[in-house]
């Protein structure tokens, strides 16, 4: 299992690298650092979605509140059936579904975001519905590390404390980098898992690029004993998979050009798998 998931992820880090390398724009490197994180939710059993019906109200929500990944979330999306794969071609451009932050216009996507600190307040007033209509989907947000500066994101974990939301899970995305520099250059944020912990939340720190981490993070996630919600913090390098791509803020928002994609998708190596619930059985 986590050997096909292993593959899929690098199917989907190429199509990133394609669409944006075509479209001359798009976050690469943001998208990469949660590439894992995103193919564990869709392709490993633990979001509940129907692709042939976007807003069947029993799905679960996810939330890309970091919405500059929304280069990742396309291609998953494209790949599972939402929509044509053919429109991944037409990213950032004038006939296109979509451009670089996300727009909930796109099959499969709950919020139009971009804004950091946005989406995670979103995702924690849905979740808080959910609890008041007695309804038994999950909320799910996945926020950047550097949206952890913003002041809304400590308001809506402190909202969700205290409104008890077990059906909250918010999964950061840990990669150390902001848009121009490292965030404890900036505004320092260690100690994270103690920062959540006082703000009454139920804390586990993972691997991000694991499988094998993040599943047993996630495991039983809709039968916890705890009225907490769960935060997990998820440890990643921006730009994974690209080693010189990787851990570099100047690469934050750029696409790579010329004989850059030819390196890029070498050291991705991967050609198109078989469909995915195909290579299952």
């Amino acid at each position: 299992m986590s050997e096909l998931l292993r593959s899929k992820a690098n199917y989907i880090r190429n199509l990133v690298l394609e669409m944006c390398s075509a479209a001359s724009t798009g976050h690469v490197t943001s998208s990469f650092s949660c590439t894992e994180i995103l193919v564990a939710l869709y392709y490993g059993g633990i979001l509940r979605f129907d692709p042939q019906k976007p807003k069947w109200e029993g799905r679960d929500r996810l939330i890309i509140s970091k919405a500059q990944a929304s280069a990742i979330l396309y291609p998953v999306l494209a790949d599972l059936g939402f929509f044509p794969k053919e429109e991944l071609g037409r990213f950032c451009q004038a006939d296109g579904k979509f451009g670089v932050h996300l727009q909930n216009d796109v099959p499969g996507v709950e919020i139009t975001s971009g804004s950091l600190g946005h989406g995670f307040g979103v995702a924690t007033g849905l979740a808080l519905a959910a609890k008041m209509n007695r309804q038994l989907h999950l909320v799910f947000a996945l926020l950047g590390d550097g949206e952890c500066c913003e002041g809304s994101i400590w308001e809506a974990a402190m909202f969700a404390s205290h409104k008890r939301l077990s059906n909250l899970i918010a999964i950061i995305d840990r990669n150390y980098l902001m848009a121009t520099d490292f965030t404890e250059n900036a505004i320092e944020l260690e100690p994270l898992e103690e920062k959540w912990r006082a703000f009454g939340w139920r804390v586990k720190s993972i691997d991000g690029h694991s499988f094998e981490e993040i599943f047993d993070a996630l495991d039983g996630v809709r039968s916890r004993r705890s009225s907490k919600p769960l935060v997990i913090i998820a440890r990643t390098v921006k730009g994974k998979g690209v080693d010189f791509m990787s851990d570099d803020p100047l690469w934050h928002a750029v696409a790579p050009k010329g004989d850059e994609i030819t390196r890029a998708k070498n050291q991705l190596g991967v050609d198109e798998p078989k469909p995915f619930r195909e290579a299952l059985l």
